[in-house]
């Protein structure tokens, strides 16, 4: 039997679907092929307003998950395309899903994390065991539900007798921490590209800042920058984890409401440093003894927030995981494909100390083709 899997991931970011096809047969993970496909701004905006109660939101949240679901399938029919293989040699989708509400531990004490999508819908259009559902089972053994990468990345890049530091910079900045001893930290440590790209579409109608220029064309405003730093969720302990439940256009228009009138290029630049701040306050407080910081997600190809996050990790090589053998932009999909695999073996997904959870899982519920 093969050991081939796909894995989809579509972020925070809302900006599209990324997709691999991975052999793990070999030694070390192989990425086959990467698709990446882009929403059609109609299916963006609706993900979006899922994010906020609205009405006929059940009604709307399932057609939204039907959609989202056949751009799922075509990016499968792409990977497949690409490469010699067929559907029936693929043991399974990993299927992230789009995160619309992320509440772990509220309400009852117990929460949830939505992630919406149809598995069902994406096992009879792709003939291949899907895989969905992942954060639940973590929080229902307490923890956070996220991140669940940190894991995948320490059977990855993990290297024995030396500290490592991963961010992956999509639309929240999430940390893994990979100890010598083998031990996995991680948590969410703050907005990635979240907020940048809400400011960069209010002012430019730029869905994001390309390669940062704009930032980069821009003064820091330390005073905005210090009150945005003052959100308890900076300052509190791990773990944690975030979204656009928390990091939303109200938050941010409450930090401006205060502020004499700034140029849309000075905020824009703010905003650069405090998604750098708060990674790298996060690395010296938490990572204090790692040899460099790799970074992936779709904040690597901004250029002002690498200078700035060099700039505030001056004894820190900071690099992209192009470096270690994984473009940054398929790593997190990489991820999933893991994660499907783990289950499928009937092994845990989810790292306890990144996610606070009572012990390891297995995580997510299989959707067989």
């Amino acid at each position: 039997m093969s050991d081939l899997y796909i894995g989809l991931m579509s972020g925070t970011s809302l900006d599209g679907v990324d997709g691999v096809l991975v052999d793990f047969a070999p030694a070390h993970m192989q990425v086959l092929t990467h698709q990446h496909l882009a929403f059609a701004p109609e299916l963006r905006a609706q993900l979006m307003a899922l994010n906020l109660s609205g009405p006929n939101e059940l009604h709307r949240s399932a057609l939204a998950a039907n959609a989202l679901t056949r751009v799922y399938a075509d990016v499968v029919d792409r990977l497949l395309d690409q490469s010699p293989y067929k559907a029936a040699q693929v043991r399974a989708i990993g299927a992230h899903g789009q995160t619309v509400r992320h509440q772990p531990g509220l309400h009852d004490g117990t929460g949830y994390s939505l992630q919406i999508q149809n598995p069902s819908l994406l096992a009879e259009l792709s003939g291949i065991a899907v895989v969905a559902d992942w954060r639940n089972r973590d929080v229902a053994a307490g923890g956070q539900g996220a991140p669940l990468v940190p894991a995948f990345h320490q059977a990855l890049f993990g290297q024995p007798g030396q500290d490592l530091a991963i961010v992956n910079i999509g639309g929240i900045a999430n940390l893994s921490i990979l100890s010598r001893d083998g031990e996995i930290l991680g948590f969410d440590c703050g907005p990635g590209n979240v907020l940048m790209d809400l400011w960069c579409h209010r002012h430019t109608g730029q869905a994001f800042d390309n390669s940062g220029r704009w930032a980069a064309s821009g003064q820091v405003q330390q005073r905005l920058l210090d009150i945005c730093l003052q959100d308890p969720f900076f300052h509190s302990p791990p773990p944690k984890s975030t979204g656009r439940d928390r990091f939303h256009a109200e938050w941010l228009d409450r930090q401006l409401s205060n502020q004499k009138k700034l140029m849309p290029q000075d905020v824009q630049a703010s905003l650069c440093a405090l998604t750098a701040h708060g990674i790298a306050n996060a690395v010296s407080r938490y990572a204090p003894n790692s040899k460099k910081l790799m970074v992936c997600g779709g904040g690597v190809f901004n250029e002002c927030l690498m200078a700035m996050l060099q700039q505030q990790l001056p004894n820190l090589p900071v690099s992209s995981t192009s470096e270690a053998g994984l473009p940054p932009c398929q790593v997190e999909a990489a991820a999933f494909a893991w994660l499907a695999r783990q289950t499928c073996l009937g092994l845990p997904g989810n790292a306890p100390k990144a996610t606070g959870a009572k012990g390891a899982r297995v995580l997510g519920g299989i959707y067989p083709a």
